[in-house]
C-alpha cells in the first residue's frame, strides 16, 4: 500500500488521488506572478484551497518557468518566511516547501513545513540528508536540462526512470525511507513537448518494477497543456485558459500510476480526481 510520511503525518495513497495546490509566493511566476505575494493574500488563497478539497499545499518563492532569472537562498527565504507563517497559522494541511536550496528547505522545517519538494534534480545537493535530519518528506523531481531545454525527448521516459531508480538509492545512502519519498518525472523541466506527452503516456513503463513510492504529477498550465490543444496554426492558448488541457493529462497520469497531482485550480481537479478514483474502484470490482 502507497503512502508518504512526512514530519507532521502520513498520506495514504490506494484509491484516494490527492490534489496538491500551487501557491506562489513570487512577482514572477508564469500564470499568477504577484497574486500571493503578500502572506495576508498567500494565506487567504490557503484557505480556499483547503475548502475546495486540495490534500496538501505547495508554496514556492522562485519561479522556474522559462526565462526565468534565479534569486539567490537569501532572496528566496525574504519572500518564503512571512507567507509560510501566515499560511501554517491559517491552515491545517500538509505544506510542502518548492526549494533547491538546502539552507531553505532545513529553515523551513523550522516553522512548520512537512515536505520539501526538490525543483533541482540534483544528485549532490544532499537534500536528501536535509528531509533525514529533519523528518520532511522529499519530492525528487528529474529535471533534465532544466526548464528552458525544449529538446525533442524521444528518450524522455528512459532518461526518467533512470533518474528515479538513482534517486532511490540516493535516498536510501541518506538514511531516508522510501515512504518519505515521492518521485516527479518533472513535465516540462528538460523536455520538449513531445517528450513530456511520451513520459506521460509512458508512465506505468517506467514506474514498473520500481519500489512501491508515492508519484507525483505536475503539468498544470504548463506549454504540453497548450501544445496539441490547437489547429496547426493556431494562436497559442493563454496560461489562464489551459484547465482542459491540464485535466486531461492529469487525468491520463493519473490513470498511468500518479498518487498526486500538482495543480493551480484545486476545485475543478479535485472534482475530476475523484471521479476518476470512483472509475477505478468499480474497474477493479469487476463492474
Amino acid at each position: 500500500m502507497p503512502e508518504f510520511c512526512f514530519r507532521s503525518g502520513r498520506l495514504t495513497l490506494t484509491g484516494h488521488t490527492v490534489v496538491m495546490g500551487i501557491l506562489n509566493v513570487t512577482p514572477d511566476s508564469f500564470s499568477d506572478g504577484g497574486r500571493y505575494f503578500q502572506p495576508q493574500q498567500a494565506a487567504d488563497r490557503a484557505r480556499q484551497m483547503a475548502d475546495e478539497g486540495a490534500g496538501m499545499i505547495d508554496i514556492g518563492a522562485q519561479s522556474t518557468r522559462p526565462g526565468h532569472v534565479p534569486v539567490s537562498a537569501g532572496e528566496e527565504w525574504r519572500r518564503l518566511e512571512p507567507a509560510l507563517r501566515a499560511v501554517r497559522a491559517a491552515v491545517s494541511l500538509p505544506l510542502s516547501v518548492d526549494t533547491y536550496y538546502p539552507e531553505v528547505a532545513r529553515a523551513s522545517m523550522e516553522i512548520g513545513a512537512d515536505i520539501i519538494n526538490d525543483v533541482s534534480g540534483s544528485e549532490e545537493n544532499d537534500m536528501a540528508g536535509v528531509a533525514a535530519q529533519t523528518g520532511a518528506g522529499l519530492i525528487l523531481m528529474h529535471a533534465g536540462g532544466g526548464a528552458d531545454d525544449d529538446g525533442r525527448g524521444e528518450n524522455a521516459a528512459e532518461a526518467v526512470r533512470a533518474y528515479f531508480l538513482r534517486a532511490i538509492k540516493m535516498a536510501e545512502r541518506a538514511g531516508l525511507p522510501l515512504s518519505r519519498i515521492c518521485l516527479d518525472p518533472g513535465i516540462g523541466f528538460g523536455k520538449g513537448r513531445k517528450g513530456d506527452l511520451l513520459l506521460t503516456a509512458r508512465l506505468p513503463e517506467l514506474l514498473q518494477g520500481l519500489p512501491e513510492v508515492a508519484v507525483l504529477f505536475g503539468a498544470s498550465r504548463k506549454r504540453v497543456t497548450a501544445a496539441f490543444s490547437t489547429a496547426e496554426g493556431g494562436d497559442p492558448v493563454p496560461f489562464d485558459q489551459r484547465l482542459g488541457g491540464t485535466i486531461a493529462i492529469h487525468t491520463a497520469a493519473q490513470l498511468g500510476g500518479a498518487h498526486i497531482l500538482r495543480v493551480h485550480d484545486v476545485a475543478p481537479a479535485v472534482q475530476a480526481a475523484r471521479l476518476i478514483d470512483a472509475l477505478c474502484k468499480l474497474k477493479g470490482e469487476g463492474v
